[in-house]
């Protein structure tokens, strides 16, 4: 018979106080375990705001790090002792000596069973400069990757792991169908460098050369603002509206309103906006980066071009727009594959993961190489 208390998950991630993908799953994530009867999560976040007399620290640069780090490490203590299973978000590089680091070790050093969830679509890079990772995720009790191009990276580096995917929420996120596709094109990704977004303001300047009336919606924020806003000037182009962050909560909205979702990122993993697109109704184009090719099948449900070719973005777009019928094909398989995405598909795999874990011996703490 099964335990009737629900297991305790700790998930260190980051609060939406750091507003991007692993935020925002982690949120879905723990909405979805609210008056769970297998599943009791909670928060623990890698950005905790610092104590009273470190706090005027944290609005100065490279001190906010050791002021976050001095409140992350206690916090981690309190509240990873009261876990069954300990569920830890991970991005790369330094990140990943910030975050996923510490709660590994304290998790280890209190004997509580760890799944790293990694998430960052510069795995290939990072996995390759860095033996601490490397041997950090080999040490973990168990390795949970959102795509099959994650586990085929970790693959190549002897790191054994498990696919389970992003969720999308398909009740926030509804299907709209498009009987006539409108040039009205979304774009929900930061502005910084892995996204390219020049790519796809250079690429709208030739759908405004066809469509005059065309519209681009930005959605997002980054350093390269300021950049982006000059190349628009620059091109010329009319119609373009820079949104700003939007909350979560709100965002579904852009998305009601647009019909074609477009993203030109040179590095990426499984990007939640796609999928967020697919449940929405829009045709989707997107660069082959990273794992975006593991979810989207080129002419099933949108259109793939290579990285970093405007032309090639450009010519998609139009493509949806002379040809109406083969945007509604692939709008309908793509509202279909959704459903591997839903809560009532990924809950079982974290469930039967966690109660895995849970009845198991911890693994010893990693020792870097």
């Amino acid at each position: 018979m099964r335990d009737s208390r629900p297991l305790k998950v700790a998930i260190v991630a980051p609060s939406m106080g750091i507003l991007g993908g692993q935020a925002v799953q982690a949120d879905r994530l723990l909405r979805s375990w609210r008056n769970d009867p297998d599943v009791q999560g909670w928060l623990v976040p890698i950005n905790p705001s610092p104590p009273g007399p470190l706090r005027h620290l944290a609005r100065i640069k490279y001190l906010r790090t050791v002021a976050t780090q001095l409140a992350y490490w206690p916090l981690l203590i309190k509240e990873l002792r009261k876990a069954d299973v300990v569920h830890v978000f991970s991005a790369s590089y330094f990140s990943f000596l910030l975050a996923p680091l510490p709660a590994v070790v304290v998790a280890k050093l209190l004997g509580k069973p760890v799944v790293m969830n990694y998430r960052s679509g510069q795995a290939p890079d990072h996995l390759r400069r860095s033996p601490v990772a490397r041997a950090t995720l080999k040490r973990v009790d168990r390795n949970a990757v959102p795509s099959r191009f994650l586990h085929e990276v970790f693959a190549g580096f002897g790191i054994p792991s498990e696919i389970i995917p992003n969720i999308v929420d398909v009740e926030r996120f509804r299907f709209r169908r498009r009987d006539t596709l409108q040039p009205r094109i979304l774009s929900t990704r930061n502005f910084e460098d892995l996204y390219n977004l020049p790519c796809t303001l250079r690429a709208f300047r030739i759908i405004q050369d066809r469509h005059p009336d065309a519209t681009l919606t930005l959605v997002g924020s980054g350093s390269h603002e300021p950049t982006l806003r000059g190349l628009a000037k620059e091109l010329a182009l009319h119609h373009v509206t820079f949104a700003g962050a939007v909350d979560p909560e709100s965002i579904w909205r852009y998305y009601a309103d647009a019909d074609i979702y477009l993203q030109t990122p040179d590095i990426d993993n499984m990007p939640s906006s796609v999928l967020e697109a697919f449940a929405s109704g829009c045709a989707v184009v997107s660069t082959t980066a990273g794992g975006v090719p593991a979810i989207l099948t080129d002419q099933v449900h949108g259109l793939l071009v290579p990285v970093n070719d405007h032309k090639a973005v450009a010519g998609a777009v139009l493509r949806l727009l002379d040809q109406p019928g083969l945007a509604a094909r692939l709008t309908e398989a793509a509202l279909a594959s959704c459903a591997r995405y839903q809560w009532s598909s990924v809950r079982q795999q974290w469930v039967q993961l966690y109660r895995s874990l849970a009845a198991s011996p911890a693994v010893p703490a990693p020792t870097p190489a």
